[in-house]
C-alpha cells in the first residue's frame, strides 16, 4: 500500500515534495494549479482548528486557502525537475480551471509535457472563486461535470480522478456524470463547508481577517465518518455501473486503521492531508506499519484481499429490520423449555418438563 500526499499548502513548493518522497510517501498531488495565478489571492490567518473538550487534540481544522498563487510555469517547472529525480514515484497534478474548453486543454497538455503521471480534477473547493464557476460550483452540477470532463478526457493522455464534494445530498450523481465521461476514477471528498466558530469576546468568526470571515472547508478527525459513508456511495456505485474504475479515499487519516476503513469500503488508495500538516511527514512511517499490523491480524498479505470486504454489510434501514425479525423468530423458534407459566400447554406438559431438565442426557 502507497499512501498519497494530498494537496495542501506545502505542496506548491518542490522541496517540500521531495522531501516527502524521501520520507516514504509512494505519491503526492500537487496544490491546484491553474493557468493564470495572477487571480489567485489568498490572506492571512487563513486557518482554525476544533480541539477536543479539555484538550489540545486536534479534532477538526478549517481552511479558507485557495489554490496555488505561484506562477503556472515556476510550478511547472519545478514539478518536471522532481518527476526526473524521482522517476519511480508517482506526481499527480491537481488543476481547477474556468468553463473553457481550450483552457482545460492547455492546462493539461502543459502538465503532462513535464511528466505528470495523473491528473485530479479539483471540482469540489468550497471557497473561493464561485463567481468564475469553479470548484464546488462546477462539481455540483452533474450536467456541468460532464461536459467539462468530456473536454478533459479528450485532451488527456494519463488517467484523471475526478475529486468530489461532500456539499451535496448524492454524491453518486456527480461521480456518475465524471465516470461516465471517460474519468478512470473518483476522489472523495474534499472538505465540508463550514464555520469554525465565533470568538464571545469579540463576536467575530473564525478564522478572521481584519474583523471578517468566510465558510471555509473542514477536515481532520471529525470528518472521517462522514468520509466513509461517501466513499461507500461511490465505491458501490463503481462496483455496479463502473467495473474497473478506482476510488481514493479521504478524510481525517490518521492511522493505518484509519486507512484500513477506507480501503475495507472500496477505496484503492489513501490519502492524507491535515494529518501531515499536524504531525509531519513522518506520519507514513507510522501509517504503514499500523496498516501491516491489522493486515497480520487477519493474515491478509495484499490489500487487494480487504478492499471493499466491508460493503456487502451496508444495507437500508429496512433491510436491518427484516434481517432483525428473522433473527428474533428464528431464536424463538430454537428456543429450550418456556419463558413463563402462561406458556405451558394443557397436553403437552410431559414434553414441556422434560425440555427444561438441565442434565437429561447426564442420566441416559
Amino acid at each position: 500500500m502507497r499512501f498519497c500526499l494530498l494537496t495542501l499548502a506545502l505542496t506548491r513548493f518542490s522541496q517540500v515534495m521531495k522531501r516527502a518522497f524521501d520520507e516514504g510517501w509512494g505519491g503526492v498531488i500537487c496544490k491546484t494549479l491553474s493557468l493564470d495565478s495572477s487571480k489567485v489571492v489568498n490572506v492571512t490567518p487563513r486557518y482554525a482548528k476544533l480541539t477536543a473538550p479539555n484538550s489540545r487534540d486536534v479534532i477538526g481544522w478549517q481552511n479558507i486557502e485557495l489554490i496555488s498563487d505561484r506562477p503556472f510555469h515556476v510550478m511547472l517547472e519545478e514539478l518536471k525537475r522532481l518527476k526526473q529525480e524521482y522517476p519511480d514515484r508517482i506526481l499527480i497534478a491537481s488543476i481547477m480551471e474556468e468553463c473553457n474548453a481550450g483552457a482545460w486543454a492547455e492546462i493539461i497538455g502543459r502538465c503532462e509535457a513535464v511528466g505528470v503521471d495523473a491528473f485530479e480534477i479539483n471540482f469540489s473547493c468550497p471557497h473561493g472563486m464561485p463567481e468564475r464557476r469553479m470548484g464546488q460550483a462546477m462539481g455540483q452540477d452533474p450536467e456541468l461535470l460532464s461536459e467539462v470532463c468530456g473536454w478533459i478526457n479528450a485532451a488527456a493522455k494519463v488517467p484523471v480522478w475526478a475529486k468530489m464534494t461532500p456539499n451535496i445530498t448524492d454524491i453518486t450523481h456527480p461521480a456518475r456524470a465524471a465516470l461516465a465521461a471517460g474519468c478512470e476514477g473518483i476522489a472523495a471528498i474534499n472538505t465540508i463547508q463550514s464555520v469554525m466558530g465565533v470568538n464571545l469576546q469579540t463576536l467575530r468568526p473564525e478564522p478572521c481577517v481584519e474583523g471578517y470571515s468566510t465558510p471555509g472547508g473542514y477536515s481532520s478527525k471529525a470528518v472521517k465518518p462522514i468520509a466513509l459513508a461517501k466513499v461507500q456511495a461511490v465505491s458501490s456505485l463503481v462496483n455496479k455501473e463502473f467495473p474497473g474504475c478506482s476510488v481514493s479515499g479521504i478524510g481525517g487519516v490518521e492511522s493505518g486503521r484509519d486507512a484500513a476503513e477506507f480501503m475495507l469500503l472500496g477505496a484503492s488508495t489513501v490519502q492524507v492531508c491535515t494529518g501531515v500538516m499536524l504531525h509531519g511527514y513522518p506520519l507514513v512511517k507510522r501509517l504503514c506499519g499500523e496498516l501491516q499490523d491489522f493486515m497480520v491480524a487477519h493474515n491478509f498479505t495484499d490489500c487487494h484481499q480487504f478492499r471493499g470486504a466491508s460493503l456487502p454489510y451496508l444495507t437500508t434501514h429496512s433491510e436491518l429490520v427484516r434481517r432483525q425479525k428473522a433473527a428474533v423468530l428464528e431464536k424463538r423458534a430454537q428456543r429450550t423449555g418456556l419463558a413463563s407459566d402462561a406458556e405451558w400447554s394443557g397436553d403437552g406438559f410431559v414434553a414441556e418438563t422434560a425440555a427444561m431438565v438441565s442434565n437429561e442426557r447426564e442420566q441416559q
